[in-house]
Formats: C-alpha cells, structure tokens, sequence
C-alpha cells in the first residue's frame, strides 16, 4: 500500500489492477450457482476485510446468492451501490479467448468492463475511506446480484426493498461512449413464442403435415418488423429450437424475443400487439406468453441533480464527464430509476466489448473512475 508524504494512502492502479485480476479469475456465468457463490465469497471476505457487516439471501430457482455489505455507520436513508457479479461468459473463457493480460492501455478479462471492473473499484474507493480513517455522511450499503445478465428474476424485489431505504442509487455497470454515465435506460420485455403444427413424413406424406418451423418463419418476419427506430422500440428474435429430425415436417417450434422501449405507454402499446399474434397458416396454433422485465426510466429532476454534481467533481478531479440520456441496455438501475429514486448509472470502468470475447477495460481509466466513485461517496449527503 503506497502512501503520500502525509502518509495518507494513495490511489494505486496497481493494486486495484491486482484486485480487478483476482475478482475476474473467479468465472462467474449466471447459470452457474456455485460459480457464482465462490465469486459471493470472494466480495463478501474483501467487503467484511474493511469492517463491512454482511447479510446473504440464499439463491433459489437455480441462481446464486444475494450479498448485502452495509458500512457500521450512519443512520437513515443512505447511499445504495448496486452491483452484480455474474458474467455472460462460460467456464473456460478466461483460459482461452478472454486470459487475463494486458496490451498497451487494454485489459482483458472475462466480465472485466461488465462489470467486474466497476463492483472492484466502488469496492475500493470504499476501502480507500476507511484505511483513511474517514467515514461517509450517509450510510452506505452495498449489494452484490447474482443474475442480473438474465434480468434479475430473483433479486428482483430485494433491490426495490433496499432501494426504499436509499437516497441515492450508484451503479457500477460499465462507462458508455469514452466514460459516458448513464441517466436514463430504455425498458425490456421478453417474450415466448410457440407454434404447434402436425409432424408427418417429409417424402412419404408431405402433405399431411403442418409445419410449425414454417409458420415460425412468418412470424417472426411480423415481430421483427415491430422495430420502429424513431420510437426507440427494437424487437429481436434471438432463440429459435424446433424440429425433431431433418426427414420430418416439424410438429413444434418456439423463438425467444428481446425487445426494447423508451416509456411505460409504448411498451403497452407493442406488448398488444405481441398479445394479438395469430396463426398466419392453417391448421397450426401460436401462443405467447411474457411481458416486462425492467421498467423504463427517463432522467428526472433528481437524476439531473446527481448528474450535475459529479460531473462538478469529475470536473475538479481533471476530466469532463459526459451523459447517455436513453441507453438501450439494461441493468438494475433500470429497478431503481422507475422507483423514482435519484440513479446515475454506468459508473463502472471504461473500456469496450461488453459480451464478447474481446471484452476490455482501459488501465487508463481506473484512478479516474475510483477517484469520481470516491467523491461521491465523501460528498453526498
């Protein structure tokens, strides 16, 4: 741990290097409950390692632990860190495309820009404080979600329930556009399709059968033109599984939709008309099950507020702090933000490739970003 002349601990990229290094070696993908929990175990032993009491909510439905991490200081209504540490990736990934190494200003790693990198450095600014020997003016807790790549389905309501005892919601989801914050998301919604048709011999009785792939293909060609880009709305059909062999006209098919809107009224709007999807050809049967996964939020007042004041920091520390107003991608902010709550997302790292197996984070922005989460943890109150 280096010190200042005053021997005051320092900011060191390189231990929050050697951090972010130790937190990305423990692969995480959501699906996989008891990777998750070892990563569970790693934040809560760095979390309790600075005096941190620590609350942990069994996982259920095949997911991971809840980890809350609250500071033994302050009383009423406080600052809440949302952060979550499942991955995309599978196991494997950081031995192979995505092994930890660094490239010039680029750091790669498996979940490193999303969002591994951002939980450690809150993690650290945190950390910072208390080896300075200073506490926050407002509470501060923190919560670590296990699933929140597949939307949150369990931890759902457990980040509302903390979220009302919040003032101020702090992300730490990646940097958008050269370190973009974000102050406004677009929702999601996700929807089932499964068409039943009538399997038959595909030489023998071609005729009798009824294809469900066939009749798939139409509607998907229906739900994807629901995309309306001026409107901000996106639908895209990203699973498809059907047939049972390539000699039978298939008797089942379904597809997985994803789809994106800016506000509460045109989500409705478009789950309508997800809701109507009929049969195109005959003899064949289409249902649809689903709805909203995260609500949609906009910048209000509040956000503004939070915005102005750490692009002021931000300003002082010695760069200029940018804002994405209405982010397709979503995140537990998106829980929060609906809530009314003052949320400034995208406090995490910069850097690029969320998802693939080129994901970074840039080495440059590590003293910057801890030194913004830092301040505004001192400042808040």
């Amino acid at each position: 741990m280096k010190k200042t002349q005053r021997n005051e601990p320092v900011i060191d990229p390189e231990e929050i290097l050697e951090g972010i290094r130790g937190w990305v070696a423990v692969e995480s993908p959501s699906h996989d409950a008891a990777a998750v929990n070892r990563m569970v175990d790693l934040a809560g032993k760095d979390m309790a390692a600075i005096g941190a009491k620590l609350e942990r909510t069994p996982g259920r439905d095949g997911y991971g632990d809840i980890l809350k991490a609250r500071m033994p200081w302050g009383e009423g209504k406080g600052i809440l860190v949302l952060s979550h540490l499942d991955t995309v990736h599978p196991i494997g990934m950081a031995q192979k495309e995505l092994k930890f190494r660094r490239e010039g200003d680029s750091v790669f790693g498996a979940g490193i820009y999303d969002m591994k990198g951002g939980a450690y450095i809150a993690h650290y600014a945190l950390r910072h404080l208390v080896r300075s020997g200073r506490q926050t003016p407002l509470p501060v807790t923190f919560l670590f979600i296990p699933e929140e790549e597949v939307g949150s389905p369990t931890s759902r309501q457990a980040i509302e329930a903390e979220a009302r005892n919040a003032k101020y919601v702090l992300v730490t989801e990646p940097a958008r556009d050269g370190g973009k914050i974000v102050t406004g998301r677009r929702g999601a919604a996700r929807y089932d399709i499964r068409v039943k048709g009538r399997a038959s011999h595909a030489g023998l009785r071609h005729e009798d059968g009824r294809s469900a792939i066939k009749e798939m293909a139409r509607q998907i060609l229906v739900v994807e033109d629901f995309t309306d880009y001026k409107r901000a709305i996106t639908t895209s059909v990203g699973l498809i599984q059907g047939g049972t062999g390539i000699n039978v006209v298939p008797a089942e098919c379904t597809a997985g939709v994803d789809m994106r809107f800016p506000d509460k009224a045109v989500f409705e709007a478009v789950h309508a008309r997800f809701m109507a999807l009929k049969p195109i050809g005959p003899d064949v049967q289409v249902h649809v099950d689903g709805g909203e996964t995260r609500p949609a939020y906009a910048k209000n007042e509040g956000i503004a507020k939070l915005f102005d004041h750490a692009r002021a920091l931000a300003k002082e520390i010695g760069f200029e702090l940018g804002e994405v107003t209405q982010t397709g991608g979503g995140s537990d902010g998106n829980f929060t933000g609906a809530m009314g709550i003052p949320t400034l997302d995208g406090l995490g790292v910069d850097g690029k490739g969320a998802h693939t197996d080129y994901e970074q984070m840039y080495y440059s922005s590590l003293v910057p970003r801890t030194r913004l989460f830092l301040r505004l943890l001192e400042t808040l109150e």
